[in-house]
């Protein structure tokens, strides 16, 4: 878990060293998309196995869907033929003339073994309730310090929220964003300014510290009852209970036995079971595993009420957040982008040193001389004839990847059927296809840049 507690900027410099890095690492962590750029291989630990699989996590993922179409399909080809030799047994083990069929039939489904489906893991839903009404506005600050005693980490804070806003708080750590919630939860007061609510306006405040509020002697059901709005159905607060991985007898564990990371699913649990319009929460997914970051990831993008988060976890913010609000010298500012334009910002940033270290790809540029039109004209041709050579060979790139991407799938069904090592050759194999994809994806990125430059330098009016 390298991630937990370090800054976007620090992540992505994080990400750059391991991209580039040349030994071998072993890397735990529920940030989906720092795993998805750094890692080739998935191990999975789940009911005592560890199981190896090819590619990143989106692969992990997509292939273990496949694996469990794969089983249970000869689960059920199994039990038919299972079925369908029970029959004849039945029928014809009474009669002389097939009594050894019947005997023959008879041991080959006692040698029949059932395939064993492994439970997949719970695949959370989250429903959050439907929050109060309120007016257009939601919140306001005005011309506000924030701060502790005499020392200001924000200054002149300005900021209007509408209702259904769903703003994404971005900035290094120290900048001020957890200040930030604090201050517009009521939980830290301003040095100064003004802060107004809008009508019927009610928030809901989820920090990374706010399971140690639970009351110990509560159980799972008590803790989520105690806090839910009255509006909110008995059976709504089981559904929460168990799409927060808390089913059956689990409702009623004593918050005391619970771990850290069940303790911060029941505190969600209360945030999202109040039904306010205005939620606050600072890095709601520390906590929790990948199946219910997603589940919690959809519900927020559907809520109707106002959002205020800030995460770590970039695939979470990048999808619930529709605004994004940068810190960045004591002052926030809202980013004229999207959170992917703001992260692509950034890595120009982090990368900006290594990039200028390194030589660029050769892209074909021409200056043109007025003063030779000869030299104009013979120009003209060199790049026409290297348009065509780059149009040949960016044609033979995208067959070769075609054909490997087809190799590579039908290998990737084999290894689901496999074992042992017929299973590890497979997996080396589809290793091998795949780096060489990745190599001419590489090659056919850079010759597609070398039919740009020699285009636009073809096309470019002379001087």
């Amino acid at each position: 878990e390298p991630t937990n507690f370090l800054d976007l900027e620090s992540v992505l410099a994080l990400e750059s060293f391991l991209q580039g890095y040349t030994g071998a690492f072993l890397l735990i962590s529920h940030d989906r998309e720092f795993l998805r750029r750094t890692t080739e291989f998935t191990l999975e630990v789940e009911g005592g196995d560890i199981t190896k699989f090819p590619g990143n996590i989106d692969d992990y993922f997509e292939q273990k869907a496949q694996l469990r179409e794969v089983l249970s399909a000869q689960s059920a080809n199994r039990e038919l033929k299972r079925k369908q030799i029970q029959e004849f047994v039945d029928r014809f083990r009474a009669k002389a003339s097939k009594a050894k069929q019947a005997q023959s039939r008879m041991k080959q489904l006692a040698k029949m073994d059932g395939i064993a489906l492994k439970d997949l893991p719970v695949r959370a839903r989250i429903k959050i309730p439907e929050p109060v009404h309120t007016g257009r506005e939601t919140l306001v600050i005005k011309n506000a310090d924030l701060g502790y005693g005499d020392y200001t980490v924000l200054k002149q804070v300005e900021l209007r929220l509408e209702r259904g806003a769903h703003l994404g708080v971005v900035g290094h750590n120290g900048a001020g964003k957890s200040t930030l919630l604090k201050a517009l939860g009521g939980r830290l007061p301003l040095l100064n300014g003004e802060l107004t609510y809008g009508y019927q306006v009610s928030l809901s405040y989820f920090s990374q510290h706010v399971a140690e509020q639970l009351d110990l002697n509560d159980s799972v059901l008590d803790a989520l009852q105690r806090t839910a709005h009255s509006g909110v159905k008995g059976q709504d607060i089981l559904n929460m209970a168990g799409s927060l991985l808390f089913s059956g007898d689990d409702v009623h564990k004593k918050i005391r036995i619970l771990s850290g990371g069940e303790k911060s699913r029941v505190a969600l649990g209360q945030i999202l079971l109040k039904r306010s319009p205005l939620l606050l929460l600072d890095e709601p997914t520390n906590h929790l595993d990948f199946d219910t970051v997603e589940a919690l990831t959809e519900a927020l993008r559907a809520y109707p009420g106002s959002l205020i988060t800030v995460s770590h976890d970039r695939s979470f913010i990048g999808r619930v957040a529709n605004q994004i609000l940068e810190i960045r010298d004591r002052r926030l500012e809202l980013f004229p982008g999207t959170y992917d334009e703001y992260v692509w910002s950034l890595q120009k940033g982090v990368m900006r040193d290594r990039e200028s270290s390194e030589p660029e790809h050769a892209v074909a540029t021409t200056r043109v001389s007025t003063s030779n039109k000869s030299s104009t004209r013979d120009e003209s041709k060199r790049l026409q004839s290297q348009v065509r050579e780059l149009q040949k060979a960016i044609g033979k790139l995208e067959t070769r990847i075609a054909t490997l991407s087809a190799t590579r799938d039908r290998l990737t069904t084999e290894l689901l059927t496999q074992q042992g090592i017929a299973a590890q050759a497979l997996a080396k194999e589809l290793g091998l296809c795949a780096q060489e994809i990745e190599s001419l994806e590489t090659e056919l990125i850079e010759k597609m840049e070398g039919l740009e430059g020699a285009e636009r330098a073809l096309t470019r009016p002379a001087l």
